[in-house]
């Protein structure tokens, strides 16, 4: 059996089994983690950096989660809401005036949070770099028309829910959204959770590895959800290399491109199964959080083309809500039991080919150390 480091708690062991299981099959590298009442109860990783296994995971390995990230964004959105600089309820237009064209005027921050704005794509996106641009976007996005009346259906919003809630917090705030994460989330709480890595983090970073039989020309229709429904993309496709490069670190593309590991996934996002406060330190209030799984929209979702519900700012799956990331990472967090489970790993998978439980299989393994 592989060997897992880290601290486990005895009563979680069939995690750690969890994990060195995965490890000895399909998995490169992957770390795990168990949050309950805001204090670790599991924080274990294992495997290796590379293809070659030549590189160990260590405690501090980093690596990109793709749609994972999108937590972290909502994190964000609820923050602001709960201090009463956000009203869930206004227009996206009342933070951002440019964006009332084209029958946008009745967009309201809970449509673009739930996947309901009407806006799943970015509109003429011919290349990868230009999602680099910010601004170049933002306007884009603001001059779009959406597909659909706002409110009356789901299309999961793939990139376009980092740009529209990354936007309306820089209105507000006067500062990017990985800033604000970095300065209002992840600096309070000592989380390891970066939107926009810098430079001197690179040396921590590995890469994703494309799946079996594949090269890193793999492209995404979109990250997938739990489930692993797929759908059609219009756009330039995003590679596991432009997910690997420089250049994607750098930038803040806030649906997709955060880099960490399960102890700092986890750790954000106990916050909202915890009441508001992880570690001893509060971030928002209980009633702040309460949004995170209040449902929104129930029904087909239009581009997962499966049914679905979402919350302000995440998919909702009996009590728990979370979302995943295009390869494999997950997240999900029970306000009931406090306890947020999150599994990342380099190695990915595609939903097409092969089946993939890696990360539900962690998180049935820590239910059972929890009954």
């Amino acid at each position: 059996m592989t060997d897992i480091d880290g601290v486990c708690e005895p009563r979680f062991a069939s995690v750690r089994e969890a994990l060195a299981a995965s490890l000895g099959k399909d998995d490169v590298g992957a770390s795990a983690a168990v949050y309950l009442d805001g204090e670790p109860v599991v924080d274990i990783w294992g495997g290796y950096g590379d293809v070659d296994r030549s590189v160990r995971w260590e405690r501090d390995t980093l690596t990109n989660v793709n749609s994972t990230t999108k937590n972290m964004t909502a994190l964000c959105a609820l923050i602001l809401a709960d201090r009463g600089q956000l009203d869930l309820s206004a227009p996206v237009a009342a933070y951002w005036p440019e964006f009332a064209v084209a029958g946008k005027e009745n967009v309201l921050v809970r449509h673009a949070l739930s996947h309901t704005a009407g806006l799943p794509d970015l509109s003429g996106l011919r290349a990868v770099e230009e999602l680099y641009d910010w601004e170049g976007v933002t306007a884009g996005l603001a001059a779009q028309a959406p597909k659909w009346e706002p409110g009356t259906a789901a299309g999961y919003h793939a990139l376009t829910f980092g740009f529209l809630v990354g936007e309306i917090v820089r209105r507000i705030t006067g500062r990017s959204l990985g800033e604000f994460f970095a300065e209002e989330v992840a600096g309070p709480l000592g989380a390891d959770f970066h939107i926009g890595l810098p430079a001197k983090d690179d040396h921590r970073v590995v890469p994703l590895v494309p799946p079996q039989s594949l090269t890193d020309e793999y492209a995404s229709s979109a990250p997938p959800g739990p489930d692993g429904a797929r759908r059609e993309y219009t756009g330039a496709a995003i590679r596991v290399r432009d997910v690997n490069s420089v250049a994607w670190r750098r930038a803040q593309i806030p649906a997709v491109n955060g880099f960490g590991n399960a102890r700092s996934v986890a750790l954000t996002q106990s916050v909202l199964a915890n009441q508001g406060s992880a570690g001893g330190v509060r971030l928002l209030s209980p009633r702040g959080c309460e949004p995170a799984w209040q449902e929104v929209f129930r029904g087909d979702d239009l581009v997962l083309r499966t049914p679905m519900s979402w919350t302000v700012g995440f998919g909702k799956f009996g009590n728990t809500f979370g979302w995943g990331g295009w390869g494999g990472s997950l997240v999900v967090s029970d306000p009931d039991s406090r306890m947020t489970v999150a599994y990342v790993m380099n190695q990915m998978i595609d939903r097409d080919r092969q089946e993939d439980n890696r990360g539900m299989e962690i998180v049935m393994a820590a239910y059972g150390g929890l009954h």
